[in-house]
């Protein structure tokens, strides 16, 4: 006697199948995502490019750079480490995730507004003349 699937366990598998999919592709939610081709000495941005007291975000090498004061440059991963995310904006002193509303300082990658609990990870660059490379 041969046993079929009920309908129920085909959506359950479905559904487990999918939700296992879509959690892989952003990394594991600490920052640090899948790999990268990005070199280092890999140009990112004049410093004209990056306002004061915001930023801009480098979706291909995860990055976001940041100018929090005229001339000081920071880097953070652009995977939020609540869900694993990627932010998607800088405004207001902030880097926000549109995922679930978290939100971290531009200065030190501090969370500024949960459910985040953890900084994003800092990243390193060099400011060469005009120009903001990866470390």
């Amino acid at each position: 006697m041969t046993h079929s699937p009920t309908r129920r366990t085909i959506l359950l598998a479905t559904g487990a199948a999918t939700l296992t999919a879509g959690c892989g592709e952003y990394g594991d939610g600490n920052g640090a995502s899948g790999s990268s081709s990005v070199q280092a000495g890999t140009e990112l941005a004049k410093t004209s490019e990056i306002p004061v007291g915001g930023g801009k975000i480098f979706k291909d090498e995860k990055v976001v750079v940041t100018q929090p004061k005229k001339g000081e440059f920071k880097a953070f991963s652009d995977i939020c480490t609540h869900q694993g995310c990627q932010v998607t904006s800088v405004s207001g002193g902030t880097i926000n995730c549109p995922c679930h509303g978290s939100k971290f300082n531009i200065t030190d990658g501090s969370v500024a507004n949960p459910p985040a609990n953890r900084p994003l990870p800092e990243k390193q660059i060099k400011v060469n003349g005009d120009s903001i490379e990866l470390a």
